[in-house]
């Protein structure tokens, strides 16, 4: 459990409702771990302790324990003590946090102002201390807004004022730091009638000797948004190391993040800018203004050596930050000029900025990438105001425009321009031609950053021929790919993809390779066809891959895919478009993958956009993919779905061994129902039933839910109970999630509440392992339903909640349908009749007509219609209801369902 104390009392971020019940946790919380006096606990409850304190002081922990089920609080002769560990507790972990030094991260854990809700006898006292806590916080990693705050809520702390003299100083806001020191000191003298302490003397005498030029630095015309943490990472490492280069794409920000750094160092600075020269040596000479020094007497000035000596001479007594921007079009002269200074200027610090490193010895890399989310719509949002003032749009819409422009700043502040003359929503339609709509920046910019355009053009200019063919082959690739992919599928080498990367054309992260959106969508004009050989590359990876997914390695080959899985979505794409018989295999082989993640509708909609595009036969040899295809695409096909499910099952008629992929069995089984015993489908599914492991373990799930269809609990119980142990054996934590839920149900449905919800905790642990949502917001369903029949109505309901919720996430209309009949049901128990109706349409109507099992949800459904009616003394209506659910269970051969829709009804006909 995590709790809170540093804003609203919090347990894993619920509120405590009871006031007296929060104090007590507050208290508790506050010496997690260590006992707290039975009188500090009265004391600080009661101003007046009642009669019997003792007593009440138990009952409020009795009361909190019951209000908060898991909480640990120990009883001890001397006291009580809260069982929790310093990183649960918020408070805690922030004093751990400042005692190593970690301030910035301190401060994040702060919420508002401490204990926040509380009204007690000892807040007061407890806010007071914990008030230092967050001074020391912002004193060690605050921001400046912080620390405004802090000098206007306590105007008389020296310590406070001082930090923020010194932070308006390092910003360059000299005179505001003076103002700052004034006005203390004449609240000093005012109220305490002293004068300022020895610490805030000295900042004061820091700022005044503030003289120290800052040569070329550009002022900024905007706002900087979105960088704090990379400011005050880069600040940081400037002090450490003498020379940090900022890399990344163009567009990123790397210059603008170089020149607020600049501004900020406190010494001399001098900015150069290589853009438009090939010189280096003598662009810094320049920039470090030696020829205002007389320093021209070194030699001629032709001589390059004579150019970079006076450069040393000029640099070689001066504690100077030389900051060198756009150095990759001269990135070997640049490296070379630059390591000659370093080596021989001891006191000059170099912040550089370039799209690949420089490769000297003791560089500092500090890639400026990608703005996150909440930075870019902030810079979108000031961008566009500054154009059109007033403007507003809706916080997603804005979000999508630059997630779609890969974060990069420039291209976000390119479009955000566009919002004077058009509406956010036209800019949005037209990004799929991005360099068009972003073809027009400021006329103050150097022409590589004046369009988007320009500025990967820039980059691909100084590419060499065998990196812009790279560059070009890459394109094929969706959402990047690791070594083997790329190396296989562009016949290119890892030394050549290595400098894409050194030179930002393709980010690296987890052994993976990316292409920004924006320089993909230009290098794509150079790139040659790719997209077969991507496609049959993809292929053989899901083929190889496929054995895995049922074997103990399942969850490492499943996030295999899943890294990949825009490649495949893309190899079956291009494929159902030009090679039929491609992309069945390629859904064949991805069915497993597409099922244990949950991904079911995706799969139904590939593999129905195969099916169309081959027709209303199967290629000659691929049969036994078109008849997979039919099984997927079964449930969102348009037209005659019972005529495709006879298709598949007479292609599967022909089969006199099993199938290559053994899910095959399964999907055919959830098609056609259950068999009946002893029935031509019985036999032919025990012959598509292959012999090894896995098979055998679904055949055990398969012969269990058959079991408890036909009403024979016990037998479907030790089936079921053998196939989730089988299936553990194997190590398919999807199939023991499977067989555990339905045993769970069918424990559930004899009454044993504790019994099925062990089961559905298995089942949801195991899922946990495969990340699988879909499958994950119907185990929480079963887990709420045993809740529900606990008598734990609050569990229960939290439990539907959130299964609603991962349901509508993974896009699972079933499980949503689930979890509403869930909550029609607890609405019924408490009465709410018109809720329970509500929840019991929503129900219906997200009970898609063609999916898995849709009528005997809709079964389900009808019979808690008629329960609400019964409940609320319609009589005909539930009759009617019940009359419904009989006619879809008696369809469905499932006698369990058809022997409690008859017990309803017998029960309302009466005795």
């Amino acid at each position: 459990m995590r709790f809170g104390v540093l804003g609203p009392v919090l347990v894993d971020g619920v509120e405590v409702a009871a006031p007296r019940q929060r104090a007590l946790l507050a208290m508790l919380a506050l010496d997690a771990g260590r006992i707290v006096g039975h009188d500090q606990l009265i004391g600080g409850l009661y101003s007046s302790p009642p009669a019997g304190a003792a007593n009440a002081l138990q009952s409020q922990v009795s009361r909190l324990r019951r209000t908060v089920p898991g909480l640990v609080i120990e009883h001890h002769p001397a006291g009580y003590r809260l069982v929790a560990a310093p990183a649960e507790v918020d408070v805690l972990l922030c004093l751990e946090l400042l005692g190593a030094g970690r301030g910035a991260e301190a401060l994040r854990l702060w919420r508002g102002p401490a204990l926040a809700d509380v009204d007690a006898p000892f807040v007061d006292e407890a806010r007071r201390r914990l008030t230092e806590v967050f001074i020391k916080c912002a004193l060690s990693g605050g921001t400046q807004n912080d620390l405004r705050g802090l000098v206007s809520e306590h105007p008389l702390r020296e310590d406070v004022r001082a930090a923020l003299m010194r932070s308006l100083y390092r910003d360059g806001r000299q005179t505001e730091a003076l103002e700052v020191f004034a006005e203390g000191r004449a609240l000093l003298a005012e109220e305490l009638g002293v004068d300022p302490s020895p610490d805030l003397a000295a900042a004061h005498l820091e700022v005044l000797r503030a003289e120290a030029p800052h040569r070329g630095v550009p002022a900024q015309l905007t706002s900087f948004v979105g960088r704090d943490e990379d400011l005050r990472r880069v600040a940081k490492w400037l002090q450490d190391n003498r020379l940090v280069t900022l890399i990344g794409p163009g567009g990123t920000g790397k210059t603008r993040l170089a020149v607020e750094v600049a501004h900020r160092e406190p010494g001399e600075v001098a900015f150069v800018d290589l853009t438009a020269t090939a010189d280096v040596a003598r662009a810094l000479l320049d920039g470090v203004g030696a020829r205002e020094a007389g320093l021209l007497s070194a030699g001629p000035a032709s001589d390059p050596v004579s150019v970079e000596e006076r450069l040393r001479a000029a640099l070689t007594a001066r504690e100077v930050v030389l900051v060198v921007d756009n150095c990759e079009h001269v990135i070997d002269e640049a490296a070379r000029v630059l390591g000659g200074v370093l080596s021989a200027c001891p006191d000059v610090r170099v912040l550089a900025t370039s799209r690949e490193p420089l490769g000297i010895t003791g560089e500092t890399l500090s890639p400026v990438t990608a703005l996150d989310d909440e930075a870019a719509v902030q810079l979108f949002r000031d961008r566009a105001q500054a154009v059109k003032p007033g403007f507003t749009a809706d916080q997603d819409v804005i979000a999508e425009v630059c997630r779609r422009l890969d974060g990069i700043a420039l291209a976000i502040e390119l479009a955000a321009a566009r919002v004077r003359s058009l509406p956010i929503g036209e800019i949005t339609a037209r990004l799929d031609d991005r360099f068009r709509l972003l073809s027009r920046g400021s006329r103050t910019a150097a022409p590589r950053h004046r369009t988007l355009h320009a500025v990967v053009e820039w980059s691909w200019d100084l590419l060499t021929d065998a990196e812009r063919d790279l560059a070009a082959r890459f394109t094929v690739f969706s959402g990047g790919a690791d070594l083997a992919a790329v190396t296989d599928i562009t016949g290119s080498d890892v030394d050549t993809l290595t400098s894409l990367a050194d030179k930002s054309l393709v980010e690296v992260a987890d052994d993976r390779y990316r292409m920004l959106d924006t320089i993909r969508a230009f290098c794509a004009g150079h790139a040659p066809d790719l997209r077969e050989r991507h496609a049959r590359w993809f292929l053989t990876l899901a083929q190889e891959t496929e054995p895995h997914l049922r074997a103990h390695e399942q969850v490492r080959w499943i996030e295999r895919l899943a890294a990949d899985h825009h490649n495949l979505v893309a190899a079956v794409a291009w494929a159902t478009g030009n090679s039929v018989e491609l992309a069945l295999e390629l859904v064949a082989a991805l069915a497993t993958y597409y099922w244990f993640r949950g991904l079911r509708t995706e799969a139904a909609q590939q593999a129905d956009a195969v099916l169309h595009a081959c027709g209303e036969t199967p290629p000659a040899g691929r049969e036994q993919e078109y008849a997979l295809c039919l099984l997927l695409a079964w449930p969102v096909a348009a037209g005659d779905q019972t005529a495709r499910i006879r298709q598949a099952d007479s292609l599967l008629g022909l089969m006199r061994e099993p199938p290559r992929y053994p899910i095959m069995t399964m999907m055919w089984g959830m098609a056609l129902g259950a068999p009946e015993a002893e029935s031509q489908m019985w036999h032919r599914r025990n012959r598509l039933l292959g012999t090894d492991p896995w098979s055998a373990a679904l055949a055990l799930v398969g012969d269990g839910l058959v079991a408890r269809m036909q009403g024979d609990v016990v037998r479907g119980q030790d089936f079921l109970r053998a196939g989730a142990v089988a299936f553990e054996q194997v190590g398919d934590r999807w199939g023991a999630a499977l067989a555990l839920n339905q045993l769970g149900e069918l424990v559930l449905s004899q009454g044993d509440a504790a019994g099925a919800l062990a089961c559905v905790e298995r089942a949801r642990g195991l899922l946990a392992e495969l990340g699988s949502t879909e499958d994950t917001a119907e185990v929480v369903t079963g887990q709420a339903q045993a809740r529900l029949a606990a008598g734990d109505l609050d569990g229960a309901r939290a439990d539907f909640d959130l299964a609603l919720g991962l349901a509508r996430r993974a896009g699972a209309l079933v499980v949503q349908a689930g979890a509403h009949l869930g909550l029609a049901e607890l609405a019924r128990l408490t009465g709410e009749y018109v809720a329970a109706r509500a929840h019991c349409d929503q129900a219906w109507e997200l009970t898609p007509g063609g999916w898995y099992g849709p009528d005997e949800m809709r079964c389900h459904i009808a019979m808690e219609r008629g329960r609400i009616a019964r409940d609320a003394g319609d009589l005909d209506e539930a009759r009617a209801c019940l009359d419904d659910a009989l006619r879809r269970a008696l369809r469905q051969r499932n006698r369990v369902t058809e022997n409690a829709v008859r017990a309803e009804l017998a029960a309302l006909a009466g005795p």
